[in-house]
Formats: structure tokens, sequence, C-alpha cells
């Protein structure tokens, strides 16, 4: 039996503007970021989904609270579906980075998984942590419709590892989960479908 994910990353943050790392930091959403939560509200109101699993992060918990609103729903926390740590990285710009750090920066840009941030969460960790999360979901709600609201950098791992795709390619053909937006998931014995990516819900 095959289980749907509806994967959404977070609400746009006060780091988004300037394309900082936001990973362990507890990053606070924007004005806009509240409004695509909202959005992402209604969607669930008019395509309900039967259960509802956040990262603990508070960015995503709160971009999941008017889903659970609309749909009288307690989501449940998956710890492993937080977002990845940057390490050295983390707060910063990829230039701010490239400019104390340029051997390092130029590694990172070949190859994000072969040369992670110093002090980072390993990527193949964090992409094996995240998938299972997954696989564990899509079992206890096997043959259901979920929404799954988490980070950006994770479930792009995630989509690779689920996918059979190099980790390594995970930036060029993940560029970007945009805020708020689904990316669609069939999971049927713990192998992974992409029916859709990206999709808006404003």
């Amino acid at each position: 039996m095959s289980t749907t994910l509806l994967l959404a990353r977070h609400g746009q943050t006060v780091w988004h503007a300037e394309n900082r790392y936001a990973g362990v930091s507890d990053i606070a959403l924007t004005d806009t970021g509240r409004a695509q939560a909202e959005a992402l509200g209604r969607w669930a109101a008019a395509h309900p989904v039967d259960a509802i699993w956040t990262s603990p992060v508070s960015r995503a918990v709160i971009t999941a609270a008017p889903a659970c609103r609309a749909l009288d729903l307690t989501p449940h926390r998956e710890p492993d579906l937080r977002e990845c740590d940057f390490g050295a990285a983390e707060g910063r710009t990829l230039a701010e980075f490239a400019a104390d750090h340029p051997k390092a920066a130029e590694a990172f840009r070949a190859d994000p998984v072969a040369n992670p941030f110093p002090g980072a969460e390993d990527p193949r960790a964090a992409a094996e942590r995240g998938a299972e999360a997954l696989r564990r979901i899509a079992s206890a709600q096997s043959g259901e419709r979920v929404l799954v609201v988490a980070h950006n950098t994770l479930l792009r791992l995630v989509l690779c590892e689920l996918l059979s795709i190099p980790l390594g390619e995970y930036r060029r053909v993940f560029p970007q989960l945009r805020n708020a937006a689904l990316s669609e998931l069939r999971m049927t014995e713990g192998r992974a479908a992409l029916l859709a990516l990206n999709v808006p819900c404003m």
C-alpha cells in the first residue's frame, strides 16, 4: 500500500533575504513567511491530509500550525526532520564564508557532500536520518496522505537519497525548494517516486 507524502519547506525567515545558512539556529519567520504558512493552511483545508508531521524547529512548527488548525490535527514532531548543522557557515552567506575560507568554499561548490563546511554535519548522515524518518512516517501512516514540513537542504538531500540520485548533485538537481511549496512523494515499501516538485500553494 502506498503513502502520499506532501513535503513542504517552512515559510520565509529573516535570514532568507540575505541567503544566510540557517541550520541549528532558531530563526523567526518574516511577515511573508507567516503569510505563506496561512496559504499552506488554506491549501490543506481544500486538500485535506490525514496527518501532519514537522521538524521540531520552530520555523517548521509555526509553518504547519495553520494547516493543523484548519484540519483540527495535532502535529507529530520528528527530531530527524531537523535541518542540517552547517558548522562554520551557520548564519553566514556563502560569499562571506568564501571570503574567509576560499579553498573550502571552492571545494564545497565542487562537491558539497564530499567537502562539507568545517564543523558541519556529515551530509550523508543527514540524508540517511531524513530518509529513514520519511520511511517511518510512511509506515506509520500507511495508505494515507501526510503533510511533512521541514527544511530546504535536508529535504533536497533526502530526495536524492530516496530517488537514487548522487548526493553530491543535490545543489544542482534541486537548486531550491521554495518556501511553503509542495513536493509530492509516493512511498511504497520504503521506495519513493516523485510525482510533483515545488508546486505553489498560494
